[in-house]
């Protein structure tokens, strides 16, 4: 009887031990009771009559740290027949509640002994709240980024939680079925002492080191972090992926929709214009920049160019290569692309072959703003870099601050470095990213002190650590890396501490290959599992998030206090404007650009209304000035001493044949030049009344002057004027006594002229005369009394012979000395001559004036060829060939100036304008002045203004 109901029981425990409701997992016995497993069934067909006592293992492990937890001894229990059966079913009642207060103690005791493990974990772990800005905003955002209803739905439901769970009424029935098997005496009291015991025997454990335990801790919570980082990095890879289709999309016009400028570009627009408006980057620019400084060859190029994504700058192994700030616009885009802000090429950074020509283009851009003489400039090239994934914010990278001037530099060089350096970081809401070479000695920085004295208590410093992995290598004390990076080993104090790696040293690796090999190294580091460093702390990846995170903050901060500041300063322009030009429109440097060249072009056009008679009168006026001393003395006045008509025409016609072939058009060109010239500054110096406005004269003369250097006259229009004017001096016809008389008179004018200026020469050599000593009471040099007596003897010879040479000869000199000297007057020969020159010049133009008047009434005898008259007229005709020959010369230049010169004009000072308008120096230097820079101030702030409320519209809009 007593082995069937033994056998019953283990056919009903070894049910329930088999039935695990299609879950692979232990017997729901184990899971429930401590009773459970304390019973020992020796009937049981698999056991021996003799079983050693039951020892169930087990082993707890913890989500955080995985320790064991001691082995729970269970003590041997002995089972027997219980022959007493009165009351059983009191008996059984009484053991159930004491299972219920059995469950109950364990239930508070491992309640506390949960909580007191807790505390003690919770204060091992460090504050992390001073360290939360570190964190993105997305990392608390993330219900945003991932849709948590579908992981809801993905999640089984109540009934299906329920199904795992055992079946407590089963169970129940099963312990109803073992009633008869608990004995109210030694075997129920002896499992219930049992599992007392073991709950005793949880104190016994072995104690694990504190050391252990925290270096398990590290271990799992790099484990879990490095999880999470997957995890995330994989959702912002989905992320970017699935941006990146959608702003191809757009790009496409799928949507038919503009897309609007996001956030950071309107940002970079402000920064633009402020570096246009005030190049010395004013200290009232206070908007945030993250400025990269660093020691050269710190890796501050290396850092930009991870968070970056692209190896976009130039590189050189210890060669300054950074030579002047660099201002680099981060932004998300669908394409991994770069472009500079006054270009439109995009450079393609996925290609080798473009990246390699963006880093030559910088180089260009950098070396063409150093000026002659200098090694770095202020002048800053402004690059926007937009590609999938990329945190969105403003770099500004700077020369490497530099402790000695080498060979080949400037040697002001270093102090430049440091101006520039202490312009940008002296902006109160610049962010400053501090570069230190970690595979160097800290004793050796010299941007650090730099950084501290701008920012002493570093509420907008990030301090990175680079080249880690060298540092590590070589530093014998790790201590020193982890006082580097808690910033005690220098005064400088920081925002955060971070360390990156930027590599393994070689220029052409991939910024893939980089990113593997940094994240590969910080898993392996001493420096993470020794507790040196947080895993916040490590990675571009991490920096570039709270560089980002950290810049925005700053922007949300400080732009409305930054729009308030130029609202005031727009408010103080314009009062200033209106009570210095309360009549004039506000006209910035551009503006007033275009409306000087309108007028210029308007003067130009006003060339082509000059009359032709005004043309042809100038040009024959300027013409005959400028051949009238040639023709008096190297042609009339040679063939005038001739003795008859015909060698005076012979003379003539071979002269002025020379004269046409060799001089005479080129001359003429060069005339009707000079008269298109000063026809054409007339116009652009011409003052038009109260419209005439003077801040345009300098650039007004500045294009008329380049104009001019760059208009060449047609050379082929010296050919076809030479034989213009060979036919026209070949012409001895006059028509008409018109003609004669204009002739006489034209020659009259010319001889009335030169007698003037002959008698003036004659005056300054011989001195006043007596009436001008007595009025003017002046007198006369010694020799000037010399030549007086002179002039004297030379005109009593001229009146002895009437018709005397032009020449005197060597006795006639000889003569007039003696004479001279006889009188005690020492006469040199050369005096005599050059006085004679002048005596008979004058003498000889009275003669040709005379015999114009004989002429006046000589047509008759010319038209017959002056047969049968004493009266000769050659001169005349001469005379009237030349002027004949002016006024054809006239007529054809100011033809080729009003169809052709012109224009060319009109063409080179367009040309000009747009070689200015596209000249801003030129543009600046040309038009100054008080109301100039007024009103070009004015337009920047007004623009400065409008773009930041735009953009702070936009940011409460993302908000």
């Amino acid at each position: 009887m007593w082995r069937t109901r033994a056998a019953a029981a283990c056919v009903i425990c070894r049910s329930l031990a088999n039935n695990n409701y299609g879950i692979k997992r232990k017997s729901p016995l184990q899971n429930l009771h401590l009773v459970s497993r304390s019973i020992h069934h020796p009937y049981h067909p698999s056991s021996k009559l003799q079983r050693c006592p039951l020892r169930i293992s087990l082993q707890q492990f913890s989500s955080l740290n995985r320790l064991p937890l001691r082995k729970t001894k269970l003590l041997n229990v002995k089972y027997g027949y219980q022959s007493y059966r009165n009351f059983w079913l009191a008996r059984l009642a009484s053991r159930l509640l004491k299972i219920r207060y059995l469950i109950l103690g364990s239930a508070v005791g491992g309640g506390y002994t949960a909580k007191k493990k807790y505390d003690q974990w919770k204060d091992m772990m460090p504050d992390l709240d001073e360290y939360k800005w570190i964190i993105p905003d997305f990392i608390w955002e993330l219900d945003e980024h991932i849709d948590l209803e579908k992981l809801i739905k993905a999640l089984p439901d109540a009934n299906d939680l329920a199904k795992l769970l055992p079946d407590f009424e089963k169970i129940g029935e099963s312990f109803t079925s073992l009633k008869g098997f608990f004995s109210p005496g030694t075997p129920g009291e002896t499992a219930f002492r049992a599992t007392d015991q073991g709950y005793e025997s949880d104190k016994q454990y072995k104690k694990v080191s504190d050391k252990e335990k925290i270096d398990q801790l590290q271990e799992e919570l790099l484990r879990t972090q490095l999880k999470y980082q997957r995890m995330l990095e994989r959702l912002e890879k989905e992320n970017k992926e699935l941006r990146k289709l959608v702003l191809q999309r757009d790009d496409k016009g799928i949507h038919q929709r503009k897309l609007k400028k996001s956030l950071i570009d309107m940002y970079s627009e402000v920064l633009d214009i402020l570096s246009d408006y005030d190049a010395s980057y004013n200290t009232q620019d206070h908007l945030p920049r993250v400025v990269v400084v660093g020691d050269q060859s710190a890796g501050k190029t290396s850092v930009l160019e991870m968070i970056a994504q692209a190896r976009i700058f130039p590189r050189g192994s210890g060669e300054m290569m950074t030579r002047s700030p660099v201002k680099v616009t981060l932004s998300e885009g669908p394409h991994h692309v770069a472009l500079f802000k006054d270009s439109s090429r995009e450079f393609d950074l996925t290609k080798e072959e473009d990246l390699a020509a963006l880093r030559n283009e910088i180089e260009i851009r950098m070396r063409n703003s150093v000026k002659e003489g200098c090694t770095v400039s202020t002048e800053t090239i402004s690059l926007s870099v937009k590609g999938p994934g990329l945190q969105r914010m403003v770099l500004v990278d700077l020369p490497g601050v530099i402790s000695t001037v080498t060979s080949g530099m400037a040697p002001d060089t270093k102090e430049t470095i440091f101006s520039i350096s202490k312009a940008y970081m002296q902006n109160p809401n610049a962010i400053i990213l501090c570069i230190q070479d970690g595979s160097v000695d800290a004793e050796r920085s010299i941007v650090t002190d730099l950084v501290s004295q701008m920012d002493p208590q570093g509420k907008r410093t990030i301090f990175v650590l680079t080249k880690v992995d060298l540092a590590e290598k070589n530093v014998a004390s790790p201590s020193r890396i982890q006082q580097i990076i808690e910033g005690k080993l220098f005064p400088m104090k920081a925002l955060g501490y971070f360390a990156v790696v930027t590599g393994k040293g070689n220029s052409s690796e991939s910024i893939e290959s980089i990113k593997e090999y940094e994240e590969e190294f910080f898993q392996n580091s001493k420096l993470l599992k020794t507790c040196m460093l947080k895993a916040h702390q490590v990675t571009t990846k991490n920096l570039s998030l709270a560089v980002s995170d950290c810049f925005w903050k700053m922007v949300r901060e400080s732009v409305e206090q930054q729009a308030d500041a130029f609202k005031a300063t727009r408010f103080n322009l314009e009062t200033e404007w209106k009570n210095n030009y309360p009549r004039l429109r506000e006209l910035d440097r551009n503006e007033l650009f275009e409306k000087a060249k309108n007028e210029i072009l308007d003067e130009v056009i006003s060339l082509t209304q000059v009359t032709p008679k005004h043309w042809e009168d100038i040009l024959q006026k300027t013409l005959w000035e400028r051949v009238s001393t040639h023709v008096i003395e190297n042609i009339y006045l040679p063939a005038a001493q001739t003795m008859n008509s015909g060698t005076f025409n012979t003379t003539v016609d071979i002269k002025l044949k020379q004269w046409t072939d060799k001089q005479l058009p080129n001359k003429a060109v060069e005339v009707a030049w000079e008269t298109l010239q000063e026809e054409f500054s007339r116009f652009m110096t011409e003052q038009k009344g109260k419209e005439h406005d003077d801040i345009f004269d300098k650039l007004k003369q500045a294009v008329k002057e380049e104009s001019i250097k760059r208009h060449k006259w047609n050379e082929r229009a010296e050919d076809s004027l030479r034989v213009i004017q060979h036919n026209a001096l070949e012409d001895r016809s006059i028509s008409d006594k018109q003609q004669w008389d204009a002739a006489i008179h034209f020659m009259e004018e010319t001889l009335q002229s030169r007698l003037k200026d002959t008698e003036s020469v004659i005056e300054d050599m011989v001195g006043p005369d007596w009436k001008k000593r007595w009025l003017y009471w002046t007198g006369r040099t010694k020799e000037q009394n010399i030549r007086n007596e002179t002039k004297n003897e030379l005109e009593k010879l001229i009146k002895c012979n009437e018709e005397h040479a032009a020449y005197l000869a060597n006795d006639e000199v000889t003569t007039v000395r003696k004479n001279l000297e006889a009188r005690g007057i020492t006469v040199d020969p050369c005096l005599i001559k050059d006085t004679w020159h002048q005596i008979y010049r004058r003498y000889f133009l009275k003669t040709a004036l005379n015999h114009c008047n004989l002429c006046r009434r000589g047509f008759y005898y010319y038209q017959r060829h002056f047969v049968d008259s004493e009266l000769e007229c050659n001169d005349i005709v001469l005379f009237w060939r030349i002027q004949r020959m002016l006024a054809i010369t006239a007529n054809t230049l100011r033809q080729q100036l009003t169809n052709t010169e012109v224009r060319r004009l009109e063409k080179n000072v367009k040309e000009v304008l747009e070689d200015f308008a596209e000249d801003n120096e030129k543009k600046v230097k040309l038009l100054t002045g008080k109301r100039v820079q007024l009103a070009e101030d004015l337009k920047k702030v007004r623009e400065i203004q409008e773009k930041l409320e735009a953009f702070i519209e936009a940011l409460h809009q993302e908000k």
